[in-house]
């Protein structure tokens, strides 16, 4: 029997240069509801020399020394309700980061009972730790979701979890490629997944105004968690993603 292809984007759990100060960590596979994906982290290193984590994947002590070679990790930042399994295990890990969480992650039952200790919310304006960089734009849906969007300006570099999904069906095994196809987050048109379209359809006048700005900021390069990110053309892209929703 063949193997199944190999989801992930090599090397995994290092830190792989994008821009100055702008790194990524592809790791995985990452399963959820019986799929297997690939799952990414942002790293940004702020003017203070401090290290940003975003959607923290899984923990190694290699990696931790590997990041903190660059600089301490003091901001361990969870964007949506998904992303943020892994968090605990570094915030062990680097006991002085502070935790920053998407509206609402507090109050999960799976959150409560893990243990995880969440030190503030995130909204509309920034902590002064890293507004002076990095701007945050709340996009809310239905039941509850929102998603915090990240924009680092000195490299226009556009930061999102799961908005963008753009799984490649040829690194797919069967199961999660019928899901990419069905869900409409197969690579090359990748976008939100029909689940979260449906969802933030239901808050569509905030949402449309959210993304336009985001869209407006005119990013170089959308990085986003599962599948292929856009490392060029990134207004472009942003534009054909979010289709669903810009289009009157």
């Amino acid at each position: 029997m063949a193997a199944d292809p190999d989801v992930t984007y090599p090397p995994i759990d290092v830190l792989k240069p994008v821009a100055e100060n702008v790194w990524i960590v592809d790791s995985g596979p990452q399963q959820a509801m019986g799929l297997s994906l690939p799952v990414r982290m942002t790293v940004i290193r702020l003017n203070s020399g401090d290290m940003w984590l975003h959607s923290p994947t899984r923990f190694s002590p290699e990696l931790q020394r590997e990041i903190e070679a660059q600089g301490p990790i003091r901001h361990l930042v969870a964007p949506n309700v998904a992303h943020w399994t892994h968090v605990k295990d570094w915030q062990q890990a680097c006991p002085g980061a502070v935790v920053t969480a998407a509206p609402g992650l507090r109050e999960r039952p799976q959150v409560k009972s893990s243990g995880l200790r969440l030190d503030r919310d995130l909204g509309q304006t920034p902590p002064e730790e890293w507004a002076d960089e990095i701007e945050q734009t709340v996009i809310t849906g239905a039941a509850g979701f929102h998603e915090v969007a990240f924009f680092h300006r000195p490299t226009s570099t556009l930061i999102l979890a799961d908005l963008i999904q753009n799984l490649e069906p040829e690194k797919l095994p069967f199961g999660t490629r019928l899901f990419a196809r069905l869900t409409g987050v197969q690579a090359p048109d990748g976008k939100a997944p029909a689940y979260l379209r449906l969802l933030v359809r239901r808050r569509r006048r905030g949402a449309r105004y959210a993304i336009s700005h985001l869209v407006s900021r005119a990013p170089a390069r959308v990085i986003f968690s599962h599948g292929k990110w856009f490392d060029r053309d990134g207004t472009e892209q942003m534009r054909r993603a979010f289709r669903w929703l810009l289009r009157k």
